[in-house]
């Protein structure tokens, strides 16, 4: 179990051996990055070392049992028929395919349900960064009316009324209380385990010269250079986890500007979304209004809404066709093999 808490030492041995067999393959250009950029940009992307867990909330085997058994049960929703894991599925990526999240009486709710792959580096949780760290996520969504609608005091009545959960928050957090930090607690646990799985860009950054093709090769070389992705989506999770005005919402779907009215630059930015998975995630967008990855590229290509909040590194590109493919056959190595993840057995 430990394992799924802390990212392998084999996938480190693994890169450490990669790094030495690009220092020592071909000479010269690839896809039209000099080897010793190469070797530069392939730093930036190697995966850290182990997920962080805060000083307040350590991991322990068996908060992270207890976080996945409230995560995939129904009990903590008001009607008692979904769970954390009805909008965050794990077999669409840890959200739920959906443009828009769903509430509890099926009507479409105002954002995108976000995945929950590599959450634990994700400061100001959220579209528009309204959370302060992880904890402070869970209950939102368990009380809403829209969402789940369950009360905090049925909440804790309802686990503080099941053996079996008693004896789990026992042994948590050795107290004979449970309390509604408690559950935020293990749930933030739990989440801060849900990793993606290697892709085969990871398999090619670490030496594996075939595991991706040539067309991704130069969509990786556009990533980083023309189409200038990678000043937002950078680092392992291709996210720099901040907010950008990238020139599609309108209206009065301020994003961030809501929490910090008198600022230009954070009116109508929303989080950077990792990439990693994007081929298996759309639509796309904070209001999934882009259907497609075509679609994505297409709206930076035209460098989105020109206005005075507009990110700096939003504008036209002038990509060809071919560019755009490539790009998106780059974007498609960076999903990996859906990882299996067994249901909890339920206490009561």
């Amino acid at each position: 179990m430990e394992a799924r808490h802390r990212i392998s030492m084999f996938w480190r041995i693994v890169a450490a051996v990669g790094m030495f067999a690009f220092a020592v393959s071909a000479i010269g250009q690839v896809s039209g990055i000099a080897l010793a950029e190469r070797e530069s940009l392939r730093e930036r992307y190697l995966w850290p070392a182990k997920i962080p867990y805060p000083n307040d909330n350590p991991y322990s085997e068996a908060k992270f049992k207890l976080g996945r058994m409230l995560f995939f049960d129904p009990i903590l929703s008001g009607s008692g028929s979904r769970s954390c894991a009805s909008c965050h599925n794990p077999g669409l990526s840890w959200a739920d395919g959906q443009p828009r999240a769903i509430g509890l009486t099926q009507e479409s709710l105002a954002l995108r349900c976000p995945t929950l792959l590599g959450v634990a580096w994700v400061p100001k949780p959220g579209w528009t960064g309204r959370f302060r760290d992880l904890e402070s996520v869970a209950m939102t969504p368990i009380t809403s009316r829209q969402m789940m609608n369950l009360p905090e005091m049925l909440l804790i009545e309802r686990l503080s009324e099941s053996p079996g959960y008693v004896v789990a928050f026992k042994k948590a957090f050795h107290e004979d209380q449970i309390s509604r930090r408690q559950v935020e607690q293990a749930l933030a646990t739990f989440e801060r385990s849900i990793l993606p799985t290697r892709s085969p860009f990871d398999r090619w950054i670490d030496g594996d010269r075939t595991a991706i093709s040539k067309s991704a090769e130069r969509g990786f070389d556009l990533f980083n250079r023309k189409a200038n992705c990678a000043a937002c989506h950078n680092g392992w999770a291709f996210t720099d986890s901040s907010f950008h005005d990238i020139g599609s919402a309108q209206n009065d779907d301020v994003g961030r500007g809501k929490l910090f009215p008198n600022s230009v630059t954070l009116r109508y930015a929303f989080k950077t979304p990792t990439l990693r998975d994007v081929a298996r995630r759309g639509p796309y967008m904070h209001d999934g209004s882009e259907p497609t990855l075509a679609a994505v590229i297409d709206l930076y290509d035209r460098g989105g809404i020109d206005r005075p909040s507009r990110a700096a590194e939003i504008y036209p590109l002038g990509l060809s066709k071919i560019e755009k493919a490539d790009l998106i056959a780059f974007l498609e190595t960076l999903s990996g093999r859906p990882d299996r993840v067994p249901s909890p057995v339920l206490p009561r």
